[in-house]
């Protein structure tokens, strides 16, 4: 588990976002949501991490996952132990 909750930087009408919700709340993982739609200062910190606009976009203790599906969210939280 990470030392610090997670951040996930999510838009408003993101069906993309709402499922990377979804599955964090089904494995029971806390996060911090961030929703950078309408927040200028959100949206500039999310850019400077991941190097695009797109979302949903995750800071796991420092590692980025950005743009992404379940399909790729389901590897990234099982190589750092946050799933089985």
């Amino acid at each position: 588990m990470p030392t610090v909750t997670p951040k996930l930087y999510v838009k408003a009408g993101c069906p993309w976002c709402a499922e990377a919700m979804d599955f964090l709340d089904k494995h029971k993982i806390a996060y911090h949501k961030t929703v950078v739609s309408g927040n200028q200062t959100a949206m500039d910190e999310m850019i400077a991490l991941s190097g695009q606009a797109k979302a949903p976009t995750m800071d796991w203790n420092g590692e980025i996952l950005a743009d992404f599906g379940a399909a790729e969210l389901e590897p990234f939280l099982r190589q750092r132990g946050a799933i089985k």
